[in-house]
């Protein structure tokens, strides 16, 4: 319990209430509004805190506010002294530094250096801007403010647009530890997926007969379909869940969840089909790469790309992407159709290719100085970031 001779400090938590896209025209975001939960002291002089729930929601490399709102009593307190810290907590109660500022002093770490900048849009804004978001940034965040004696936090949930899809070896099933299935995700140019993106990935349709590790290190699958032989035809349709396995000693398949991809992926044609050896050289000369498989998912996705023409990707897999079914297409939903590893000398097919976007790539954060000046200019009251993608 604090002494009321201390200055207390009052936090306020908000959101965004209304779903923006980074196009959004003038007239929608003066329809947005700011929800503002307000905290107020008891009679003992300690700080209440109430957060309002939601989450921000944008896409990999993409650019996205995680708003923080404080307020002093009284309000002549000296902003030199105002700490402000910001932390990605995973599921297993980790910390990660991310951002602090203590008065003009400021510091990133890790992977956020050159990334992460204080939206600045007024007394009592501790919103920080998070730039060229990586897949690596999903998750969940602290804010703290921190003045003399007092402190409170609040959180914030980074969500990305982007899709879940299963993933196995040429070693065959059930051939992937924790770490393993880690590093096939990351190969594949994905990371492994949450228990919230399977879930939303099983409420849009996901149904995968075959169990596979999640980022928390618990295996999971999907099923839309009730059957015998995926536990039972007489259970309810859901995601099944093994609960959390010895990571290096048991054996899965993974779960993989991918976003928008920075570049473009493309059904390289050709006079004839090509060995696998010969569809990885074909691409490089066309001024490529041979495609992932999370980034044919992401193409899938978001390009819309559709081509009934079975293609090497980068890993020896023979898959392609439906978008509208249709007949000798692989069955009546759409989606990534996988035909497995076939040999990679003696089998022919055409190949999928991805070619990096070389602006954006050569843009870094894709943000120069003076666009962040101006974001920071923008008033908190009065206005609704334009960088944030979504928010629920």
């Amino acid at each position: 319990m604090f002494s009321k001779q201390l200055q207390p400090l009052i936090f306020v938590a908000f959101i965004l209430t209304s779903a923006l896209s980074v196009s959004s025209s003038p007239a929608d975001i003066e329809k947005g509004r700011r929800k503002v939960v307000h905290v107020l002291e008891d009679d003992t002089g300690a700080v209440i805190v109430q957060t309002a729930p939601g989450k921000v929601v944008t896409h990999r490399g993409g650019s996205i506010t995680l708003p923080c709102r404080f307020h002093h009593e009284p309000e002549n307190v000296d902003p030199a002294r105002i700490r402000i810290k910001w932390t990605k907590v995973t599921d297993t109660l980790q910390f990660e530094d991310v951002f602090v500022a203590l008065g003009k002093q400021q510091r990133v770490f890790g992977s956020y250096r050159g990334r992460v900048f204080l939206e600045q849009a007024g007394p009592g804004d501790a919103s920080v801007i998070i730039q060229n978001v990586t897949l690596e940034d999903y998750g969940r965040y602290e804010c703290e403010v921190t003045n003399d004696m007092e402190d409170d936090t609040g959180f914030v949930n980074l969500d990305l647009e982007g899709v879940v899809f299963p993933y196995y070896p040429r070693e065959g099933r059930y051939k992937l530890n924790y770490y393993q299935a880690e590093d096939a995700c990351k190969k594949q140019d994905a990371i492994l997926a949450s228990h919230s993106q399977l879930h939303k990935a099983w409420l849009e349709g996901l149904d995968w007969c075959n169990a596979g590790w999640l980022e928390d290190g618990s295996v999971q699958y999907p099923i839309s379909h009730p059957r015998d032989e995926c536990g039972r035809k007489d259970t309810p349709a859901g995601v099944r869940n093994y609960g959390y396995r010895h990571k290096e000693d048991e054996r899965y398949d993974a779960f993989c969840f991918t976003s928008k991809l920075n570049g473009k992926v493309y059904f390289l044609k050709r006079f004839k089909k090509v060995n696998y050896a010969e569809a990885i050289k074909a691409c490089i000369r066309d001024g490529s790469v041979a495609a992932k498989v999370g980034q044919l998912y992401a193409a899938w996705k978001f390009q819309l790309l559709d081509r009934c023409e079975a293609g090497w990707l980068e890993d020896g897999s023979i898959r392609y992407p439906i978008v509208n079914p249709r007949s000798r297409c692989g069955g009546s939903q759409p989606g990534v159709r996988n035909l497995g590893f076939p040999d990679k000398k003696f089998r022919l097919y055409g190949v999928y290719c991805f070619r990096e976007n070389k602006d954006e790539a050569a843009g870094g954060t894709g943000k120069t100085k003076s666009a962040i000046e101006s974001l920071t200019r923008r008033k908190s009251s009065n206005s609704i970031p334009m960088n944030a993608t979504k928010v629920i």
